[in-house]
């Protein structure tokens, strides 16, 4: 452990730890054997960060955040699992994100640059990209993928296995049993998608050719009563004749993850 990390007197860290000196530890925060924090992370009061958990760069942790912790999966035999977390992530009240499992690589990831508000909670062998937004009391079964800029609305509970698409957007109070298309607009429960994440994506700077392709890809996979297979067909051919840089590559993501899709796609 880093002596010059500044450590509430009250709270307890192992002393295998590895602290960069500018860690800031609050009141009665337990820190455990195999840990590392990287440089300008916050860690609230109370917060319990065990395991084999790795945090990059200027994260905060809120007060009573359990990080690390094992996974609620009764194959779990103690193993030391891991859980990595990049860098610049907020993470509120009361979260809970725990290590992998053997049995689905050993490994829980979170990006950098997420926003993961309180009571949320994180299971096992998930994989969260970067600059997400995961609301308030959001539950991640294990397994679960969330790709970079996705929003998940609160109260919202995923399914195992389930992945949601880069850029989508997730309605309050939302039941996810199915893969989850990049870019689109979807909630409810039953869950429905509702269109296409138009100005989330103007936000991030697609340009009017990009959401122009998009539209016509997101017809093909939703209005025109295509198969998947056929579905995909055509966003090939669609593909085909669109340049690099006016939507080409965001096909290319459609496509890929539906190539990939095992629990089916939400229609």
């Amino acid at each position: 452990m880093t002596e010059h990390a500044r450590i509430h007197p009250s709270a307890i860290i192992h002393a295998d730890a590895q602290l960069h000196a500018s860690v800031e530890v609050g009141p009665y925060a337990v820190i455990g054997q195999h840990v590392r924090i990287g440089a300008g992370s916050r860690i609230g009061a109370h917060c319990v960060i065990d395991g084999v958990t790795s945090l990059g760069q200027n994260n905060t942790i809120h007060p009573h955040a359990s990080i690390g912790g094992p996974p609620q999966d009764k194959k779990y035999a103690g193993e030391l699992t891991e859980l990595v977390i990049g860098s610049g992530n907020t993470i509120r009240e009361f979260t809970t994100i725990n290590t992998g499992t053997t049995q689905g690589g050993g490994k829980t990831c979170v990006g950098d640059d997420n926003w993961i508000m309180a009571y949320a909670h994180i299971a096992h062998d998930c994989m969260v990209g970067s600059n997400t937004v995961i609301a308030n009391s959001v539950a991640l079964a294990g397994h679960v993928h969330v790709d970079d800029w996705a929003i998940i609305g609160g109260l919202t509970g995923v399914h195992q296995f389930t992945r949601i698409g880069a850029h989508a957007m997730i309605g309050f109070s939302s039941h996810v049993s199915q893969d989850v298309l990049p870019f689109v607009l979807a909630g409810g429960n039953p869950f429905a998608v509702r269109g296409l994440n138009i100005e989330g994506l103007r936000r991030r700077g697609f340009n009017g050719n990009q959401i122009s392709t998009l539209k016509t890809a997101y017809r093909l996979v939703f209005r025109e009563g295509y198969t998947l297979q056929q579905a995909c067909e055509q966003l090939q051919d669609l593909q085909s004749r669109v340049v690099q840089g006016d939507g080409w590559e965001d096909i290319m993501t459609v496509l890929s993850f539906v190539q990939q899709a095992e629990r089916g796609i939400a229609r």
